[in-house]
């Protein structure tokens, strides 16, 4: 394992990356973000605003869509459809009831959701926005994430193009004129592989597997857009210096997530992780284990009742503040479950060796070893 490097400090005379002098800085001086509540899609947005220096001068909007209840089975609605539909059920359900009732909340604000301190996305008010000040800040920047947020962002665009630039993060699944950049990640364009292809009706290939290859307005990415760059760890090391610098090196983090679609795994999975952590213990210094939220209980109950009485290694209960940004700042290696793009793609910014744990699609095989 290699000993910690820090990136070099940033230039402090540069205030955005070299790329954007003098080019998209100089035209586009604010920006609105909206998302979905989703963290992984959210953080795509922010980090491309990041990117393009406009950290403080961003506004963020979310969609939000109803949950809980029937709502499950009507994910697939457009997020308008479903939240007048959600509306119209729970005003039957109180009728029917005969009980009074009082506001039923559509919109953001609804506590259930926990995302009443962020405004809803609103159409006209973002459009407003955009043609208020553009004479003085030039054309909005407007970025969205995910499915719920498609027809949000094409409608700003369609009623102010001459007043906003849309940017939508993560292949919108519909025609791709309707924004004026669409940047996704190459296996998101191409979602479907020659195997997978063969699982899917012939008849529904165009629906699910774009034909055509991208367009000037297509930019195709190697991994998923983050907000972790050479300053951001820097800091970041300064702030979990306390906690990180004490401890005897190497030090190895592992992550594990959830099970997914195109990466499904359980005990199992924890069972051949826990042997070979144990293998490699020796040539560690400390081992930190992180589970995600959604990290089924067989896994993690395998990992804690085999690790938890070693020394060397501490598992985070999820109880003290997330230690994410601190693992990506100090740890020399790392080892994480192959189901988060998002993860693995900031962890190729910190550049130290990672091996992924996943199935493998060719012998079912958990092992996957990678130098970032």
């Amino acid at each position: 394992m290699r000993p910690i490097r820090l990136p070099d400090p940033p230039n402090p005379t540069i205030g955005v990356p070299e790329i954007f002098e003098g080019g998209a800085y100089s035209v586009i001086r604010r920006a609105v973000i909206i998302g979905n509540g989703s963290p992984g899609s959210e953080n795509q947005s922010i980090g491309l605003v990041r990117a393009l220096g406009l950290y403080d001068k961003h506004v963020l909007y979310r969609v939000t869509r109803p949950r809980g209840g029937i709502n499950g089975w009507l994910h697939w609605l457009p997020v308008s459809v479903h939240k007048k539909l959600d509306y119209l059920i729970r005003l039957i359900q109180i009728y029917s009831r005969q009980r009074n009732y009082g506001h039923l909340p559509l919109e953001n604000g609804d506590g259930s959701v926990g995302l009443a301190s962020v405004l809803e996305a609103d159409v006209k008010q973002i459009i407003n926005m955009a043609r208020q000040n553009y004479e003085k800040d030039g054309p909005l920047l407007v970025v969205t994430s995910g499915r719920d947020t498609i027809s949000i962002a094409s409608s700003i665009r369609r009623l102010a193009s001459e007043n906003v630039f849309v940017v939508q993060i993560q292949h919108p699944r519909s025609q791709l004129n309707r924004f004026d950049l669409v940047i996704t990640p190459r296996h998101d364009f191409y979602p479907l592989s020659p195997q997978g292809q063969e699982q899917v009706p012939r008849f529904l290939h165009k629906w699910i597997t774009p034909c055509e290859p991208p367009d000037r307005h297509v930019i195709l990415t190697l991994g998923a857009l983050h907000q972790i760059d050479s300053a951001t760890l820097r800091s970041t090391a300064a702030a979990w210096h306390d906690e990180f610098a004490p401890l005897p090196k190497p030090l190895l983090v592992v992550n594990i997530g959830w099970p997914t679609s195109h990466c499904r795994y359980g005990a199992d999975l924890a069972k051949q992780l826990t042997a070979s952590l144990l293998g490699i213990l020796s040539s560690c210094g400390t081992v930190r284990i992180s589970f995600s939220s959604r990290t089924p209980e067989k896994v993690s109950k395998v990992i804690v009742k085999e690790l938890s009485d070693n020394p060397k290694v501490y598992i985070c209960d999820g109880q003290e503040p997330n230690p994410h940004m601190g693992h990506l700042a100090w740890a020399d290696a790392f080892v994480v479950t192959a189901d988060s793009v998002s993860l693995i793609s900031e962890l190729a910014v910190q550049g130290n060796l990672c091996m992924l744990w996943g199935p493998s699609v060719a012998n079912g095989n958990y092992q996957t070893s990678i130098n970032l």
